[in-house]
């Protein structure tokens, strides 16, 4: 398989180009994928089933690539981007190009057949977010990438796979997304202006109203915003100003997990298990560049954005992207709220 970036010269976005070879899914597997334990190529046991993991959180007594771990991380069976490589960047008359180098990782969040994020246990929980963590750290070395994005496509509707054991995916891109861009030019504009985080400003705002909020510990905040594009769009953000998600201490990775577990058991019940994506958005890789990012440790706010996909976008938000929310934010937090859980 191989990709190539190419850039909209009018809306600077960057689309993906696949030539991808005709492939089966974990072609070393013979099970057959019926949603069992042993017909499921993410359960323990069946590590044969996959590529060799990349990292694990394991019983050092067990070798790598066999049963005893607590979160496993493969590769991809069908990458958007391969990891060998230079960017090769180069132009066609005003067009700009390169290669899809960057890497692409499943984040296999349990050695148990469970399909939803919110039965993980707390010490669970705490494992994934751990890896998260180190996966980041480790891939933010590598300076060909300038952007780590987290995301979990949960349900049919969302894009989610037909294996449904519960995993997170990673990829970790060339370039910085024209959505995190945004996100981040925002966030310096509103720094240059007041000398204070947007976010911080937000979470102040939102826990002094606490209209919007659906629950909160004493680290994180979770809250439909303000300006919700979907219906029961949630933001979970630390209190306490933090740029890059690996930079979370190690006695806050508790209570995130805390207030994950609590928000997601809300979703399901409140909501009958809708699909969703979930996305982590932290500090792109700070390359040094001239005229880029001095500001960007006290501007930026990591935060983790749940879409809820309960309606379909049509041409309207297609053509205009503005979108349509047909319920408000302040009773989406409220139904929210009130789930027994």
């Amino acid at each position: 398989m191989s990709s190539i970036l190419r850039k909209d010269p009018v809306a600077g976005r960057w689309v993906v180009n696949l030539e991808r070879e005709g492939k089966k899914a974990f072609p070393h597997f013979s099970g057959g994928l019926d949603q069992k334990a042993n017909g499921c190529p993410f359960c323990e046991g069946n590590e044969d089933a996959t590529f060799p993991e990349v990292f694990a959180i394991r019983d050092k007594e067990n070798p790598e690539n066999s049963p005893g771990w607590k979160v496993r991380v493969i590769p991809s069976i069908s990458p958007i981007f391969a990891i060998e490589g230079g960017l090769g960047k180069r132009g066609e008359g005003i067009y700009d190009l390169m290669r899809g180098v960057g890497a692409h990782e499943i984040i296999i969040e349990t050695p148990k057949h469970i399909n939803s994020f919110h039965l993980l246990d707390g010490n669970q929980m705490e494992l994934v977010l751990k890896t998260y963590i180190q996966r980041i750290s480790d891939l933010k070395k590598d300076k060909r990438f300038k952007y780590l994005l987290i995301f979990k496509n949960h349900g049919r509707k969302a894009g989610a796979s037909r294996i449904e054991h519960t995993h997170s995916q990673l990829i970790a891109l060339p370039v910085t997304p024209k959505m995190v861009k945004e996100e981040l030019v925002g966030a310096r504009k509103y720094f240059a202006y007041k000398e204070r985080c947007i976010f911080c400003d937000i979470i102040k705002q939102e826990r002094s109203t606490g209209e919007r909020v659906i629950c909160e510990n004493d680290d994180f905040l979770a809250f439909c915003p303000f300006a919700s594009r979907f219906p029961y769009e949630t933001w979970i953000l630390p209190k306490k100003h933090q740029c890059n998600f690996e930079d979370i201490p190690l006695e806050m990775i508790t209570s995130l997990a805390q207030i994950l577990r609590e928000f997601f058991g809300r979703l399901f019940h409140g909501l009958s298990d809708p699909p969703y994506h979930l996305f982590l958005y932290t500090g792109p890789n700070p390359i040094p560049r001239r005229g880029h990012w001095q500001t960007l440790s006290k501007d930026f706010h990591w935060h983790f954005e749940v879409l809820p996909r309960l309606g379909k976008v049509a041409g309207f938000e297609w053509s205009t992207g503005v979108h349509i929310n047909p319920i408000l934010p302040e009773n989406a937090a409220s139904k929210l709220r009130e789930v027994y859980n």
